[in-house]
């Protein structure tokens, strides 16, 4: 089983890892730890390098789980949703887990854009982790 865990270290992201590892330790899979920044003239050498360190971290606490884990870091014109969607159907991924941030009672309905394009365009079941 591999599962996609869309990761940009903010609190949630790490939850949804931890989630994740319990599923690949429970169906016996792999976990791939998938980072998207956008390409374009905002962005930076340090942003690059900031998230390969913040990739580095999480596969680290798979790998300290005993999780078969792989990290991926996506440069693309791409939204990052559109980034982990169009990944999951060119490698087959079995699940995608991401995180969600809580919001206001009216923005519960609401996802942010990412987590919307993932949970209605991706090619396998998606697990959210608030």
């Amino acid at each position: 089983m591999k599962i996609l865990v869309g990761y940009d270290d903010a609190e949630v992201s790490w939850e949804a890892l931890v989630v994740a590892i319990i599923h690949a330790k429970a169906f016996g899979g792999k976990i791939i730890i998938f980072t998207s920044l956008e390409e374009g003239p905002d962005s930076s050498q340090m942003d690059f390098v900031a998230a390969e360190k913040n990739l580095k971290r999480a596969q680290e606490h798979a790998l300290a789980n005993k999780v078969t884990c792989e990290t991926e870091l996506s440069e693309s014109i791409l939204q990052p949703g559109e980034n982990i969607v169009q990944y999951a159907k060119k490698n087959n991924v079995d699940q995608i887990v991401v995180g969600i941030k809580r919001r206001s009672k009216v923005g519960k309905f609401l996802f942010g854009s990412n987590a919307r394009y993932v949970i209605l365009e991706a090619p396998c079941p998606v697990l959210t982790v608030t």
